[in-house]
């Protein structure tokens, strides 16, 4: 076995496996910053794939392959759905006031319920979407691309990977280097306070609510539109929690976020290259695919009391809401 390739896949592997979790962390990111807790990431993601997925099948046959425009449409498509989608917890946590968890569940249960019911309708009782002609297609970097071992592992991956890096850089300039940041971050940790100097914390948590499904339907989009090329009811299979768990152990910072995904995909690779090599027959194929969600557990379990989530997190405002 050549090991500088087996790496090499793996480091691949890793990223196109977090790049999803990437998107989703950071939806939750810009949501609990701003003292809404969002549950529904797992929702947001199966509507954002669900989208993806319907919308390229529909538009794909106006630009055949090797055109990338259907799945561009498509993913663009997930991101206003995503945020439309958004809006019902945007409404019951704040407007409402209702409890953030509950809502977020609720809306976990629409999401796996109507997506599937939706894909019964569309595609004559099938359970899932068909087979996507086109998808994304992976860039290979010029010159960078060519390094061996190295090139494969960093610079041949889909688009929506270097997107979710480089969202990675603007939400932390967003967060800690704008106005805007600076306002999030403020009726998350003291709305009493951000309300006293005029800040609206009713339009900022909505606004980052719907950001927030958004991203989430981005890293939905993006697993329908590159590993799976279709939509079941499987397609998502709990990412949203592991998104969410990404983002605790990440501090609630878009670094942290970021790190903590990439743990969480090397986990996903690990069962891919151990199918591929056939070492099935050493370790049960069972345990493999149990081992993103006991290293879920497990990072929670080592992180919970350790970690400072947003002070205003989980708690409405109430009085002088504007």
């Amino acid at each position: 076995m050549d090991w500088l390739l087996t790496g090499s896949n793996l480091i691949h592997d890793t990223i196109v496996f977090s790049t999803a979790l990437i998107f989703a962390a950071l939806g939750g990111l810009y949501s609990e910053r701003s003292g809404v807790v969002n549950i529904a990431l797992e929702g947001m993601m199966i509507i954002g794939a669900f989208t993806g997925a319907v919308v390229t099948f529909f538009v794909q046959p106006f630009f055949p392959s090797p055109s990338t425009v259907a799945p561009w449409i498509g993913f663009f498509a997930a991101i206003v759905v995503g945020a439309i989608f958004a809006l019902p917890h945007a409404v019951a946590s704040i407007t409402f006031k209702a409890d953030q968890v509950v809502s977020g569940v609720a809306l976990n249960f629409l999401a796996a319920g109507l997506s599937v019911y939706l894909t019964k309708i569309i595609f004559n009782g099938a359970g899932q979407t068909t087979t996507l002609s086109t998808v994304f297609s992976k860039w290979h970097i010029p010159l960078l691309g060519d390094i061996p071992y190295l090139g494969h592992a960093l610079f041949e991956g889909y688009p929506t990977s270097y997107l979710a890096f480089a969202l990675v850089a603007i939400t932390w300039y967003v967060l800690f280097r704008t106005p805007f940041g600076l306002r999030l971050r403020a009726v998350g940790e003291h709305p009493r306070a951000a309300d006293t100097v005029g800040i609206n914390v009713k339009r900022m948590r909505y606004t980052a609510v719907i950001i927030s499904g958004a991203l989430a339907a981005m890293g939905g989009a993006t697993i329908a539109l590159t590993t799976t090329s279709n939509f079941s009811h499987n397609t998502v299979s709990g990412q949203g929690f592991i998104a969410l768990a990404a983002l605790i152990f990440g501090k609630w910072n878009p670094g942290g976020v970021m790190w903590a995904a990439l743990f969480f995909g090397i986990a996903q690779a690990i069962k891919s290259l151990v199918q591929i090599y056939g070492l099935t027959a050493y370790v049960p194929i069972e345990v493999i695919y149990m081992l993103p969600y006991i290293l879920t557990i497990l990072v929670l379990a080592g992180v919970v009391g350790r970690t400072n989530a947003p002070a205003a997190a989980g708690k409405p405002y109430e009085t002088g809401s504007r």
